[in-house]
């Protein structure tokens, strides 16, 4: 009878990963500086986000995420709510390709994933260039871009592989 209640401690506590993995990655903020690497980022929380809320995740509530980007403005340095409301736009699109989509193709969600990515990048360097008068390099943005888009498939996969022995 423990290990029963043992194993369900463990199924809520692994159900609740994804918003600890999200909270874990927007408070830990790195870079790849140190490895000399001069164009390389990628914004996994988009990535995370994008998934589990177009797989319709139980526990991936949107406060939750929209709390998360506070804190990601917080540790980055940017205006407070920047993060939030691209944390959610991608949520809303993401909950709007699911409800329009018949039959899932993951090709299909990843070139819309590229474009949701371009929209929220560009909207968030034109607002912080034209109302926060920050000096921002688009080129980080273009490759932050392009490496989020590249690195959509290798999680996708794993996070397919989570769902599974979750499902199990």
């Amino acid at each position: 009878m423990a290990s029963l209640r043992t194993k369900s401690s463990f199924l809520k506590f692994y159900s609740w990963l994804p918003i600890l993995i999200l909270f874990i990655s927007v408070l830990n903020e790195f870079d790849f500086n140190y490895l000399n690497i001069k164009y390389f980022s990628f914004n996994f929380p988009f990535i995370l986000i994008f998934f589990f809320t177009l797989k319709d995740f139980k526990n991936f509530d949107y406060f939750l995420v929209f709390i998360a980007g506070l804190f990601n403005d917080t540790v980055v340095g940017l205006p407070l709510g920047i993060s939030s409301l691209s944390y959610i736009l991608i949520c809303i699109a993401a909950a709007y390709i699911r409800n329009i989509t018949i039959r899932p193709n993951p090709v299909k969600d990843w070139f819309y994933f590229l474009f949701i990515i371009s929209l929220i990048n560009s909207f968030n360097y034109s607002i912080l260039t034209l109302f926060f008068s920050l000096e921002l390099n688009l080129m980080n943005y273009l490759v932050n871009t392009f490496f989020t888009f590249l690195f959509y498939i290798m999680f996708v996969t794993i996070f397919k592989y989570y769902m599974k022995v979750l499902d199990d």
